[in-house]
This record gives structure tokens, sequence and C-alpha cells, in this order.
């Protein structure tokens, strides 16, 4: 690949590949060595993406090292815990979700007890379409298969909450964006107990105090009752719709479709599924008058009021009118988001009061969002945007390097050093860029 690279993407692509070897662990990648040191669902399925790239075999380890930690039910955790590590490496460890207690979870695995954005069957289709021998990647494909295809069913059965087609987050940490100012509603409205959850001291870029505390105990709520759906639906105090949760899921429902025709299996349920998830994100999540997606809670069965990257994720759905994704792009090319930053997509509205271009996931710009946007605006055709997205995410880590998070306005970097996904999705991109000049 890098042969086809000017001399200037070489040297990106050489730094990136040394993050990604530097992080390798022997089964998986850590998302950043000394700050998160397991394996995280979200960060996996972009750090994949990028290993399809550098090494093929370590994509599939990745995923695979990701799926032996998935539940019976075929929930798949948030974090899968590496137990060789010191057991106050990092906080909320094995210790609050207690996964070894529960008769779904993996045996010898230690698991959080919530689950992440469902990205893994578009992940895995991507490996695919830029794999050099098919006949490998189609095997390869066909042992992930009943795997994705659990996940996709538990997440049916026991997240779709309100009966809609949309699944439901029922903690931030789900979202993938854990402290996007679009939870501050729901999260205002808890009545936390008066009892200290979470450690004082936590990394200077993440939330401690009484937010962190209600992090803690929505999770420590879920624990108590078993993870149980119908707890989550009918008695856990937070429960959302968000877009970009859902635009993921559709995504890869259409993408387990494509892998089960690569298979030989049914790709109709799937195909189903993707129609019902598209129509319940214009019916539910679609507010006209503003011209954008918002997040729902289901305990007011109201829209959230503020508007985040989030609003974005829809143009990952393929049959999206185009007014309305032409809608979105009016929205990311306005000052409220990429017209008014250097370095965009800063991750809230700019204009909004919650905005903070510092804070974690409350306004910096980051590379998995960037690559989110700039996909389902290849996939509509928005080439100029897509140009823009890739531009922005090059120029950052070109100035500040392979950092968690950025600043939207100076391109100042923030949060860890040598972050995996960051490094990841500059490989993907660059051999996206360069793909078509194999041909």
């Amino acid at each position: 690949m890098t042969s086809r690279l000017t001399g200037d993407e070489t040297a990106l692509w050489k730094a990136a590949a040394r993050v990604l070897d530097a992080n390798w662990t022997g089964t998986a990648t850590a998302a950043s060595p000394g700050l998160y040191p397991h394996q995280w669902s979200w960060d996996s399925a972009f750090i994949s993406m990028g290993l399809a790239r550098h090494r093929r075999d370590r994509a599939e380890a990745e995923l695979l090292s990701l799926f032996r930690g998935q539940w019976a039910d075929g929930m798949l955790p948030h974090i899968v815990f590496d137990t060789s590590l010191a057991r106050h490496a990092y906080f909320p460890g094995p210790e609050l979700w207690r996964s070894e207690r529960h008769r779904d979870a993996p045996h010898g695995v230690h698991t959080s007890g919530l689950t992440q954005p469902p990205l893994h069957a578009l992940t895995a289709l991507r490996l695919h379409e830029c794999a050099a021998d098919l006949e490998s990647s189609r095997a390869f494909l066909a042992r992930l298969h009943p795997m994705l295809t659990a996940q996709h069913r538990y997440l049916a059965r026991a997240r779709d909450l309100d009966s809609s087609g949309l699944i439901a987050i029922c903690h931030p940490w789900e979202s993938g964006l854990d402290n996007s100012p679009a939870w501050d509603r729901p999260l205002g409205a808890l009545r936390l107990p008066p009892t200290a959850y979470a450690p004082a001291q936590r990394a200077h870029t993440l939330p401690t105090g009484e937010d962190y505390d209600r992090y803690v105990w929505l999770a420590a709520l879920v624990r108590d009752a078993g993870y149980r759906p119908g707890y989550l639906r009918d008695a856990h105090p937070f429960a959302v719709e968000d877009p970009l949760v859902n635009a993921t899921y559709l995504a890869s429902a259409h993408a387990l479709a494509e892998i089960s025709e690569i298979v030989g299996a049914d790709p109709v349920p799937h195909r189903e599924r993707a129609q019902r998830i598209h129509q319940a994100l214009l019916d539910r999540l679609w507010d006209a008058e503003t011209g954008c997606f918002r997040a729902r809670d289901l305990r007011d069965d109201r829209l959230l009021p503020v508007v985040t990257v989030g609003a974005f994720g829809p143009l990952l759905d393929p049959e999206l009118p185009a007014p309305v994704a032409r809608n979105l792009v009016d929205l990311l090319l306005s000052a409220r988001f990429a017209g008014a930053a250097g370095y965009p997509v800063p991750t809230c509205d700019i204009q909004a009061p919650a905005f903070d271009r510092g804070g974690y996931w409350r306004g910096p710009t980051w590379i998995s969002t960037n690559w989110l946007v700039w996909y389902g605006a290849l996939g509509h055709g928005f080439p100029v945007v897509a140009d823009l997205l890739y531009g922005a995410t090059m120029r950052l880590v070109r100035q500040s390097g392979f950092r968690e998070f950025f600043d939207p306005f100076d391109g100042t970097g923030r949060g860890s050093h040598d972050y995996a996904w960051t490094a990841a999705l500059v490989l993907d991109l660059l051999g996206a860029r360069r793909a078509p000049q194999a041909a």
C-alpha cells in the first residue's frame, strides 16, 4: 500500500502502524496502554478496520478476541478485561460488573455488563472488501456470522424497549460518546443516593465527582437487577434512543445481510430489520422543525434538546431520503459545526450553552466520529464533505499526533497519546483514498 502513497502519506502510514504495533498485546489492541489497557468493543470495531490495512491476521484476531466475551444471550459487552493486569489498572474494573456471577457470561472471561454501538458487522464487511485472499476472508466471515447474528438478535429482543424497531441505551457509556451533553437532561433527572460510588481521582480528561457517581450508580442498578431485559424496559431510570447508535445498528444490519449472502445464509431477516430501523429513525428521531436528528428520552418520551455529532449518524443509512441528507449536510457545514471549526467535526453544537472545546465528548473533535460522517457522506454522494473530513483528520494527526481527541478550533491534541483508533482510522482513510489506483 505504501508504494501508492505520497511521501508525506507514507510517513503518516508508518507512524500510525507503529502505534498499532506498540498497542498490540498479543491477542488484541489496547486503546491506550497507559489509560485504557483493556479491550473496548467500540474501539475494536474501528481498530480492526485499520489493522486490515496493516496486519490482516491481527484484524481478525482483534474481533475474535472481543467476541470471546460475548454472553450466551448474544450481548457483546463493551469491555473485555485483560485479567493479567493489576486489579486497579482501570476503574471501573471487573469488581463493579461481577460478570462471573451471571449465568450468561462466558466462563473464564471477565467483562462489563453493558454494550456499545453495534458497528461490528459493518467492520467485518469492510475487512472483506479490502481482503487480498477472498476465500480466506469468506471463511472468516462464516466463523463470525453466527456471533454477529446473535448480537443483533439480542439487541432486537432485549434493547427495543419501546417496540419501535430502535434500540435503547441504558447508560451513557453504551453510546460510545460517554460524556456527551445530550445526556445531561436525563442524568440530571436521576435521584442519586447520598453515597459516593466512584473514586475521587481519575484521569484529568475524564468526568469526576457527582457526574461520575451517576454513571457508576446506573451501572450498579443494571448489575443488581441481574442485567434483565425486563428491568431495563420497565424500571431502569435511563433509557434513550440515540440516532448514532441506531444508525450503526442499521448500517450493520445491511452489512449482516451482505455477509449472509457471502456465506450462504438467509439475508432477508437482516434486510427486514434494517428497513424497520430506517423507518423508525425517521418517525421517532427526525425533528423536522430544526432539520436534524435528536435522541429520544424514553422515560418522558421527548426529544433531547442538545444537538451533537450524533445527529449526523443517520448518514450511514443508505436509504435516507435525499432532502433529509441535504439538511444534515447543511447543518454540518453551518456555523454550528464545521463552518466555525478549523478542525471539524466538533462533537457538540458550538452555539449550545453546553459546548466545551476541551470537555470529554462535549465539544472536541474525535477521529472516530469524523470517520463515521466521512463514510456516510461518501455513501450519499457528498464528495466535498468527505474530502473536507479527510483533510481535517489528516491535518489533526500531522499537527498533534495520534491523540485521543482534539481542540476543534486550533487542533491541539488532548487526552491520551498514541490512541489506537486514531491511528487505525488514519490507516483506513489512507487505504481507502489510494485503493482505486490499484485497479
